[in-house]
């Protein structure tokens, strides 16, 4: 008797993540700990904090005067309008630190310390993960879902297409005016069986929500999380390069909108040339229930309410983060009440409702942890004290470059700065301090800098497992190398329509 040979799969999302998590904290034995010095403004005694690179604090008068002495380019109004809100890096305050490296057991506990503690850090999201997903499951248990699908699949015959570019460019909308990313999330146990039903697959859900976000977020117009923060630090106001960015914000989308509905209409034509036709049937069985039954129920008053119910929470989360500044605990209390208004309208006893929400959440309780073990990564890093010393190596390199070389050098190194420092607004405030005044040098516009980092660290978000891709791809059940089979060809067009936003950002600005 032959033996088969056992078929190499490509690791889960937690594998990858522990794999990345390896590999940084075996960097960290080999890059120098250093800091920058820190500038933070104190509201409450209207004074700056300066915190030097080996932790020592002492206060300043909180003046014009203060910034202009340290270097600082920012104009005070910016901290005390809350605009800056984090400790700003100053330039040239660099030093290397005497911080002993870890032992052997001393690293294995780091390790596990950080995953710890980075689900604890992301407890807010996780929570808001879960109860979503509670509210799936009551969602799902009534029925709504499946005799909505049964009525949508009638309407949109025939419109599929549209399906992708609405969903595409109204995601992007909010990517680049006020950073929807992680609430994204949400909308995907509602648009797979949409996208289904459409004759779609899961990799075209994944496509159409992840890259609306991604590329959405990377051509940032108004976004105060990255562009406005970015420009405040770096001294400059982000309204100037405005018709460059939303050029470019249209330009990438056209290319994803397009990339996504030649390979969606292709599936939909041959469901064989699908990347994941090996869970083509699974993905049915697990997301419609597509016998004859459903299919010619009644969409009943009750479940009409229920799905409407549901949608008004996601139309009261985008408007409270977009005008109220919510984050992830306003949101939670959104679809906690949503939950509560559910108990007397689903039309489900005590105990079928306790236990479809139970259901629901523990159906997405991988992601939320998925979500607390890639804040792991830079925990590490702040931990170990190397972020500011990759920083101060990448802009003593490129400092004495011609103008096109340095712009298209320093794109790389935030795609590098991306993928260590997930948060944009903290990858901003660390790096502009820096690499704003390297513009003055080279003699180019700041703003060129804003694109740099804007399109670098989002870029590497479309392929980083420290982002949101590995928790999207978990929601449909689809490996890493499936996404980057499908992507590949995507990112050299994206990479090259950023190296010719940033030339023509040379001569325009």
């Amino acid at each position: 008797m032959v033996k088969q040979k056992k078929k190499l799969q490509f690791p889960t999302a937690y594998t990858v993540i522990i794999i990345v998590l390896i590999m940084v904290q075996i960097l960290t034995f080999f890059i120098p700990a250093g800091n920058y010095a820190t500038l933070a403004y104190e509201s409450g005694k209207n004074e700056f904090v300066i915190t030097n690179p080996d932790g020592k604090t002492k206060t300043e008068a909180a003046s014009q005067q203060t910034l202009d002495k340290y270097k600082v380019k920012i104009k005070l109004n910016k901290f005390k309008d809350g605009t800056i809100y984090k400790p700003v890096a100053i330039p040239n305050s660099y030093k290397r630190i005497d911080l002993k490296k870890p032992s052997f057991i001393e690293a294995i506990g780091q390790f596990l310390t950080s995953q710890v503690n980075g689900i604890a850090q992301s407890i807010d999201i996780i929570v808001f993960v879960l109860i979503l997903g509670g509210c799936i499951g009551v969602v799902h248990a009534n029925g709504s879902i499946d005799a909505g699908m049964a009525a949508l699949s009638k309407k949109i015959q025939g419109k599929q297409m549209l399906l992708i570019i609405l969903v595409m460019y109204l995601i992007a909308l909010g990517g680049t005016t006020f950073g929807l990313a992680e609430e994204t999330m949400a909308f995907y146990p509602i648009l797979i069986p949409v996208f289904l039903m459409a004759g779609y697959d899961t990799m075209t859900v994944v496509a159409t929500i992840f890259l609306g976000t991604s590329l959405g977020s990377m051509a940032s117009t108004v976004n105060p999380f990255s562009t406005v923060i970015a420009s405040n630090a770096a001294g400059i106001n982000f309204t100037t390069a405005l018709p460059l960015r939303i050029a470019m914000w249209a330009t990438c989308l056209v290319a994803g909108a397009v990339y996504t509905i030649r390979y969606a209409e292709k599936v939909r034509k041959d469901p064989t040339k699908s990347i994941v036709y090996d869970q083509y049937e699974s993905d049915r069985e697990k997301f419609l229930n597509l016998d004859d039954q459903v299919a010619e129920q009644k969409f009943t008053i009750r479940q009409k309410l229920t799905l409407t119910i549901f949608m008004l929470g996601f139309v009261i989360m985008i408007w409270g983060v977009q005008q109220k500044g919510w984050y992830f605990t306003e949101i939670s209390v959104v679809f906690l009440a949503v939950a509560y208004i559910f108990a007397p309208i689903a039309g489900l006893s005590e105990h079928k409702f306790i236990d479809s929400f139970v259901s629901g959440a523990e159906d997405l309780l991988g992601v939320a942890l998925t979500i607390g073990l890639a804040r792991a990564v830079s925990i590490i890093m702040e931990d170990s004290h190397t972020s500011d010393t990759i920083m101060h190596f990448f802009s003593q390199q490129i400092s004495g470059m011609n103008s096109l070389a340095f712009i298209w050098v320093l794109f790389l190194v935030y795609i590098v700065l991306g993928f260590f420092i997930q948060s944009s607004s903290g990858l901003a405030v660390l790096s502009m301090p820096i690499m704003a005044p390297l513009a003055n040098v080279v003699g180019i516009d700041r703003a060129s800098i804003i694109d740099a980092y804007n399109w670098g660290q989002g870029f590497i978000s479309l392929v980083a497992p420290t982002g949101l891709i590995l928790m999207s791809l978990m929601l449909v059940g689809i490996n890493f190398d499936k996404w980057f089979k499908f992507c590949w060809k995507l990112l050299l067009i994206e990479f090259g329509i950023c190296l010719a936003f940033l030339a023509l950002g040379l001569v325009v600005y």
